[in-house]
């Protein structure tokens, strides 16, 4: 009996491997907003770390949210390092590229919870009256990434962060 149990046993983590071998390499998750303002008025609460605690979602979460800034103001070389609670944990972003009023690309290192080596890019297009403010994220699935899958799916993780944020750099450069 005990033999069945283990070839039983055996034969589900084998499968549960495969499976989990067969997800994505990678991933993105990505949102959308339009606001009326112009590029130039919405990129530089990007392109400035010191500005991302008036529309960031994360920000509120923790009150006692530990941040620490270098390198320069903003643009390329900018960094924010943030230490949290368990909902925050803790990373560091750093600026890779700033295009002026149209795309800011972020190095996004994750150190707890877990570590997680992302991207984030938001792009800044004229729609109209406004611009259409894109917030993404992507990197590699590792394996390890690929088994909490699973059970976390970052599209809904992740996503309705986002949307908080667009909604909330939208109120800020509305105004």
């Amino acid at each position: 009996m005990l033999r069945i149990v283990m070839i039983v046993a055996l034969i589900a983590v084998v499968a549960l491997a495969i499976f989990v071998a067969t997800r994505p390499d990678a991933f993105r998750v990505q949102r959308s907003a339009t606001i009326k303002a112009p590029p130039e008025k919405i990129f530089p609460h990007l392109a400035d770390f010191h500005a991302w605690p008036s529309w960031s979602p994360w920000e509120k979460i923790d009150p006692a949210l530990q941040r620490t800034y270098s390198g320069p103001n903003s643009g390329p070389g900018a960094v924010y390092e943030w230490s949290g609670n368990k909902n925050i944990g803790s990373g560091r972003m750093e600026i890779l590229e700033a295009a002026p009023s149209s795309r800011v690309l972020i190095k996004l290192d994750f150190l707890s919870p877990f570590e997680a080596h992302n991207t984030a890019e938001f792009t800044l297009q004229p729609s109209g009256d406004g611009t259409t403010v894109t917030w993404a994220m992507y990197g590699p699935n590792t394996l390890m990434s690929k088994l909490m899958s699973l059970v976390f799916n970052m599209e809904t993780m992740v996503g309705p962060q986002f949307e908080t944020g667009l909604n909330n750099l939208k109120a800020v450069a509305e105004h």
